[in-house]
């Protein structure tokens, strides 16, 4: 890559960066917006349908995680070719993105519709299990456009169109609102469908959302001809997309399935820590939308440097979305260590009688989600620069060793065998995070952002 002066200087950079990721967080704070008035409103309608709910989603989710590896490979693909000026490689990379997706998708159905033997032998309540039978097999399939979806955000992000993301997003959360009022109550004369209507609400969502995507991407870009004979193969491209999209997913796999372990060790502490684990989990996953929204802006601008070759850029793009995400930790650390018991207060009935020990469990779960935010931010920023420079399979193996070679131990440990119990995991996965941070940060720099920004 050149070292010649970027004529961006960190200000531009700033405003660049801003100018993406305001829409991209919101984006992701709209789509954290629908799982959490999905949980609301089952929670207030049964709560065995809730928890079968909670049991289908949290297979639907792992398996669209592992399949959006292939979308968010769309990503770095098309900021570099738009980089490099070469919109027919966007155009390849985004088809290709999409042939893979779908056929990921189709591969998972069948999953869906046998998951309740799945369920009973993992040893889950046969009623619960039988529940998420019916919800899975109603919403399962909906991963081929959820898919889709995600495909022509990352499509629309890399092409800086950031703002019909987040249009599209909050669209699909008062369709996602209004579809559950409708569907699991039985509201305006439909018929009361319970979990099924949460289903069916799920899969209006993905619907529509694919519908509008579409919509916008043919007629905002009708010279990049996205989906004009769209059925012919491009094998180079569909190579390409799977090389750098299968390491994304198992990436995104190990961390998922590194913080369902989590939550089946805080099981074992008991309900009421369970239900702190989960109020905690819920307000640190908030905050860590603003990270993810800023990785998703590390990866575009890194991508755009990449094609380019302008290694100033590439530097100078990353220390200001860096600066960018270190302020939001500051400003997270601030909010947990002096206000947890109102933010934990929000999720729970005063008149309960176990109120008041899992607040005291939460609060002091937020003291922990402080030092988690700082880890988490530098893993989830270092991935995106590393996706950016479509450096994939070096992070995929420093995921893995991180999280489930040090992180899940070290949170065993900790937890139980110290007796630090919930503190304890939470430090566990921290420590796992934080290795993995460290690992790709240096990556990055050593292999992709040495050059000296003047």
């Amino acid at each position: 890559m050149t070292t010649a002066a970027s004529p961006q200087g960190y200000l531009s950079h700033l405003r660049a960066a801003l100018a993406l990721g305001l829409p991209l967080i919101g984006s992701h704070l709209a789509q954290f917006a629908i799982t959490l008035t999905d949980a609301v409103m089952l929670g207030r309608y049964d709560v065995e349908t809730l928890a079968a709910e909670v049991l289908g989603a949290s297979l639907f989710f792992v398996l669209f995680i592992m399949g959006s590896g292939f979308a968010w490979a769309v990503m770095p693909m098309v900021a570099a070719a738009l980089g490099a000026g070469d919109e027919t490689q966007a155009r390849r990379a985004t088809r290709m993105g999409l042939w893979i997706s779908i056929g990921f998708g189709l591969l998972t159905v069948p999953v869906f519709l046998f998951a309740e033997r799945l369920f009973l032998s993992g040893g889950q309540d046969p009623g619960i299990a039988r529940l998420a039978q019916q919800y899975l097999t109603i919403t399962g399939p909906a991963i081929i456009p959820a898919l889709v979806v995600m495909v022509l955000k990352s499509h629309l992000a890399a092409l800086e169109h950031t703002r019909v993301v987040l249009w599209v997003t909050l669209g699909a959360v008062a369709v996602n609102i209004a579809g559950n009022y409708v569907l699991i109550f039985g509201h305006f004369g439909a018929l009361e469908l319970g979990i099924r209507g949460a289903a069916l609400a799920s899969v209006l969502v993905h619907l529509v959302s694919m519908v509008l995507l579409i919509v916008y991407a043919a007629r905002a870009f009708p010279d990049h001809r996205l989906f004009q004979r769209f059925w012919r193969p491009d094998r180079d491209a569909l190579a390409s997309v799977f090389r750098l999209g299968w390491p994304i997913g198992l990436t995104n796999l190990a961390e998922v399935g590194l913080f369902a372990m989590s939550s089946v060790m805080m099981g074992w502490l008991g309900p009421l820590t369970l239900a702190a684990h989960g109020i905690a989990l819920q307000i640190a996953s908030a905050v860590f939308m603003v990270h993810l929204g800023l990785s998703n802006v590390a990866t575009i601008r890194a991508g755009r440097a990449f094609g380019q070759g302008d290694s100033v850029a590439l530097r100078r793009g990353a220390v200001t979305v860096l600066a960018l995400s270190g302020g939001a930790v500051a400003a997270s650390v601030v909010l947990f260590l002096g206000y947890p018991a109102p933010l934990v207060g929000l999720f729970l009935d005063p008149a309960s009688p176990d109120s008041a020990e899992v607040l005291a469990i939460g609060t002091a779960l937020l003291a922990a989600a402080a030092l988690f935010q700082l880890v988490d931010a530098a893993q989830v920023m270092a991935l995106g620069l590393l996706r950016g420079v479509q450096d994939t399979r070096a992070p995929m193996v420093m995921a893995a060793i991180s999280y489930w070679l040090v992180g899940l131990p070290v949170a065993y440990v900790l937890g139980f065998v110290l007796n630090f119990q919930g503190i304890g995991v939470w430090l566990g996965l921290a420590s796992g995070l934080a290795l993995a941070g460290v690992l790709m940060m240096a990556r990055f720099w050593r292999h992709h952002g040495s050059a000296t920004a003047r």
